[in-house]
C-alpha cells in the first residue's frame, strides 16, 4: 500500500508520495515512487505510481526504453511525447501492454494486477495537466472544481484535501496541505511510512522549482506534524459539547 496526491492550482503543481512498500507485516523496504523526468526550458513531468511494485517498475522501465508504434515502428518515449495528453496515453498503452504479458501469470499465481499513477507536468507551451492512470490504462484529469488526485491509501488524507485545498490556493500552502494529508495517513496505516518524496513546480516554469524528499526525523515535517496534532486538540476542546440529554436538546 502507498499514498500519493496530486494538487494542481492557479500558481502550479505538487506532487507527494511516500517511500513505504510491505509484503508482509515483517518485510518492509523503501522504494521510489515519484520519478520526475526533466529537460530543463523543455518539459518536467512527474509520475507517482501506486498498487504492486513490480508492475509499476515495469511500465515505467517500458516507458524509458519505449513503446514500438505499429505504424512507425518508431520508439515512442514518455519524454518524445509532444503532449501530456499524449504522454499520459503512452502511459495507458504500457500499462495494458504489461497486463497483455503478465496477466495471466499474475492470475495463476493469485495476484491481482493493481497498479495506478498519478502523471503531472508541463511542455513548454502548453498547458500544466495532472491525470490519473487507472489499471485499465485509462485515466482521467484533474480539474479546477477538485483541484487534487490521489491513489493508493487515499481514504485518510482526502477529508482535509477537501476542506483545506482550492484552485486558488497558494502553491506553498498547497504543499503544507498535502504533506497534512500525508501525515494523516501515515496516522492511521502503518503501511504508509517515510521517507517522502515531493516535486514543486510553477506553472511556465522551465524547471522543477523543488525536489525533494522528506527523512525521518526532517524538522519540518516533524514541527508540522506536531504543530497540526496540537491544533486539532485545541478545535475540538474549543467546540461546545454536545447539548442532548436522553435523546433530546438540552433546554
Amino acid at each position: 500500500m502507498t499514498y500519493c496526491c496530486g494538487i494542481l492550482v492557479r500558481d502550479g503543481l505538487v506532487m507527494i508520495a511516500d517511500t513505504r512498500t510491505n509484503a508482509g507485516l515483517d518485510n518492509i523496504s523503501v522504494f521510489r515512487k515519484l520519478n520526475v523526468f526533466e529537460e530543463p526550458g523543455k518539459r518536467v513531468m512527474a509520475l507517482a505510481s501506486a498498487g504492486n511494485l513490480s508492475i509499476s517498475q515495469a511500465v515505467v522501465s517500458l516507458l524509458n526504453e519505449g513503446i514500438e508504434n505499429p505504424e512507425s515502428g518508431e520508439r515512442e518515449r514518455l519524454t518524445d511525447a509532444p503532449s501530456m495528453f499524449q504522454a499520459a496515453q503512452r502511459i495507458g498503452r504500457a500499462v495494458r501492454l504489461i497486463h497483455h504479458n503478465d496477466a495471466l501469470a499474475l492470475t495463476e499465481n493469485k495476484v491481482e494486477f493493481d497498479v495506478s499513477f498519478l502523471f503531472g507536468g508541463q511542455i513548454a507551451g502548453r498547458r500544466l495537466r495532472l491525470f490519473m492512470i487507472y489499471s485499465a490504462g485509462n485515466f482521467i484529469e484533474c480539474t479546477v472544481d477538485t483541484p487534487y488526485l490521489q491513489i493508493g491509501e487515499h481514504k485518510y488524507g482526502k477529508p482535509i484535501l477537501d476542506r483545506a485545498v482550492n484552485y486558488d490556493s497558494d502553491l506553498y500552502d498547497a504543499l503544507k496541505i498535502g504533506l497534512i494529508s500525508m501525515d494523516s495517513t501515515m496516522r492511521s496505516n502503518l503501511a504508509v511510512g517515510l521517507p517522502i518524496d515531493l516535486m514543486v513546480l510553477r506553472r511556465d516554469a522551465p524547471k522543477a522549482e523543488l525536489n525533494y524528499r522528506i527523512e525521518p526525523g526532517e524538522p519540518y515535517f516533524s514541527d508540522l506534524r506536531e504543530r497540526w496534532s496540537s491544533a486539532l486538540r485545541a478545535a475540538h476542546i474549543a467546540i461546545p459539547r454536545p447539548p442532548y440529554v436522553n435523546g433530546a436538546p438540552k433546554k
